[in-house]
């Protein structure tokens, strides 16, 4: 089945991490898959939640947002919290990222990770996760170098999303397949091979046991090349 952009059922759209592209955060990407272009910060803030104070351990949060214009048609700003779109999205950007971390004992630190789409067509969440963890990255960097410390920093995660569109199974569905898919999954890893969530649905029917293997080995194979995009970006 041809796709609208070219690519193969197995192609990532073109990856894009943009390292230190907010001069002010600790750690910043501004990461692009394809039309879909997210703004992340990591900002170190001195203090913990309640549940963590006088342990001596650090701790990872995480906040979502869409810009009014970042789609066809203006959304409204969320201005009295965010709605149960981005609520599920950000718990699952922070609990994605959290499982990142080498260890906690870094100090009563928060790393606040924000997530700004500027410009949405298809997998604003999983990219937000991708380019996110370059950012805690740094971020982590940044802590070592304060405290005198080792990174808290323990292994890159990314994700993708991956379904299945006219009974052909996909990788990173952009806006216009995604909103036709039967079945509709996003896969967030840790490296090399760990996986951290999957969300699968079948948006317009089921799916059976060989097609959920084959979306995840595509998930896996689309990840692996994130991975190699992160390090890259990190320099490592």
């Amino acid at each position: 089945m041809a796709r609208a952009d070219g690519r193969t059922s197995d192609q990532l759209r073109p990856v894009v991490l943009e390292r230190n592209a907010n001069p002010f955060a600790e750690g910043s990407c501004l990461v692009r898959f394809g039309g879909t272009l997210v703004h992340c910060t990591a900002s170190v803030d001195v203090g913990v939640p309640p549940f963590k104070k006088g342990s001596g351990q650090g701790w990872v949060t995480a906040e979502y947002a869409m810009l009014p214009r970042a789609t066809t048609e203006r959304t409204n700003r969320e201005r009295h919290g965010p709605g149960g779109r981005s609520q599920e999205i950000q718990r699952l950007i922070g609990r994605s990222l959290r499982a990142a971390m080498g260890r906690w004992d870094f100090g009563e630190y928060t790393i606040r990770i924000d997530c700004d789409v500027l410009q949405a067509d298809g997998g604003t969440r999983t990219a937000s996760i991708t380019g996110a963890c370059v950012a805690l990255a740094d971020a982590c960097a940044w802590i070592a170098a304060k405290t005198g410390q080792p990174s808290a920093f323990g292994q890159l995660v990314a994700a993708v999303s991956v379904g299945i569109v006219g009974q052909e199974p996909m990788l990173d569905l952009a806006y216009l397949e995604d909103k036709d898919a039967g079945v509709d999954a996003n896969v967030v890893m840790r490296a090399p091979t760990d996986l951290v969530e999957v969300q699968g649905t079948g948006e317009q029917g089921t799916f059976t046991r060989a097609e959920l293997g084959r979306i995840l080995d595509l998930a896996e194979q689309g990840i692996a090349e994130l991975f190699a995009a992160q390090r890259k970006a990190l320099g490592w």
